[in-house]
C-alpha cells in the first residue's frame, strides 16, 4: 500500500505555479489491477457457481435417478409381494386339498379295514363250511365207495350174463354196450346212453333207435331198477334183429 506524503498547503501556496502531484498514473495503474481483480473475482465467482450449479444438477440427477430406481425396485417388491401372496393362497388351497384327500383316504382305509375284517370273518366261515362240505363229501365218497363195492360183483355178472359194458362217459351220464345181440355177428355192437343227473332218468341216444324205448324208460323211472331196465333193453335189441323171438 503506496504512503502518500502530507501536504504543505502554506509552502504550496507561496510557490508561483502551485502544483499538486495526484500520482493518476498510480491510481490508473491501482484501478486497473483493482478492476482486473474484480474482473477475475468474477470470473472465478461464475466458474465456481457454475461448477456448483453443475454439481447440484448432478447430483438432483443422481438423486432423481436414485428414486426411480427405488421406486422400480418399490414396484418390483410389491410384484413380488402379489405373486408371493398368489403362490401362498395356492399353496393353502393345495395343502387344503391335500389335507382333504389325505382325511377322504383314511376313511376309505377305515372303510376297506372294515370291510377286510368282514371278509376275514366270512373266508373263516367259508373255510369252516368247505370243512363241513369236504367232511360230507369225503364222507359221501366212502359210502358211494362201499356202494360200488358191494355193486361191483353184482355189476359183473351182469355184464357177464348180459354180455353188455357199463361204463361212465360224461358227469352223470353212462355208456351202456352190448355184444352177443346179432346171431349173425356176436361182435356187432349196440348201445345206448342214459343222462341219470335228475330224478328222471332219460335215454339220450341209442344205437341202432329202439322203438320201445319210451316205454322202457317210463318203466324204469317208476321201478328204479337200472339192473332190469338193462335186461329189457337187450331183449329189445334182440326182437329188433331177430323179429322171431319171443
Amino acid at each position: 500500500m503506496h504512503r502518500y506524503p502530507q501536504l504543505d498547503l502554506g509552502s504550496l501556496l507561496t510557490e508561483q505555479n502551485p502544483e499538486i502531484d495526484l500520482r493518476l498514473k498510480i491510481y490508473e495503474t491501482s484501478t486497473r489491477n483493482f478492476l482486473k481483480a474484480v474482473v477475475n473475482y468474477k470470473s472465478r465467482a461464475v466458474v465456481l457457481l457454475t461448477e456448483r450449479r453443475n454439481q447440484q444438477v448432478a447430483e438432483k440427477k443422481r438423486l432423481a435417478d436414485r428414486i426411480q430406481a427405488v421406486d422400480n425396485e418399490t414396484n418390483q417388491c410389491k410384484l413380488r409381494e402379489i405373486e408371493l401372496l398368489a403362490e401362498l393362497e395356492k399353496e393353502q388351497g393345495e395343502r387344503k386339498a391335500s389335507e382333504h384327500a389325505v382325511s377322504t383316504l383314511k376313511r376309505h382305509l377305515t372303510s376297506v379295514r372294515e370291510k377286510c375284517r368282514t371278509f376275514d370273518v366270512e373266508v373263516e366261515q367259508y373255510r369252516a363250511v368247505k370243512a363241513n362240505l369236504s367232511r360230507e363229501k369225503e364222507k359221501e365218497r366212502r359210502t358211494l365207495q362201499l356202494r360200488a363195492n358191494a355193486i361191483t360183483p353184482e355189476l359183473d355178472v351182469c355184464q357177464q350174463r348180459l354180455r353188455c359194458v357199463v361204463e361212465g362217459i360224461e358227469k352223470h351220464q353212462i355208456l351202456v354196450r352190448f355184444t352177443h345181440v346179432d346171431a349173425q355177428d356176436h361182435s356187432r355192437e349196440f348201445s345206448l346212453v342214459v343222462d341219470v343227473s335228475g330224478q328222471i332218468y332219460k335215454v339220450l341216444t341209442s344205437s341202432p333207435p329202439l322203438p320201445t324205448l319210451p316205454i322202457l324208460i317210463a318203466e324204469l323211472n317208476q321201478s328204479r331198477d337200472i339192473y332190469a331196465f338193462i335186461r329189457r333193453v337187450r331183449l329189445a335189441f334182440v326182437r329188433l334183429v331177430q323179429p322171431s323171438t319171443s
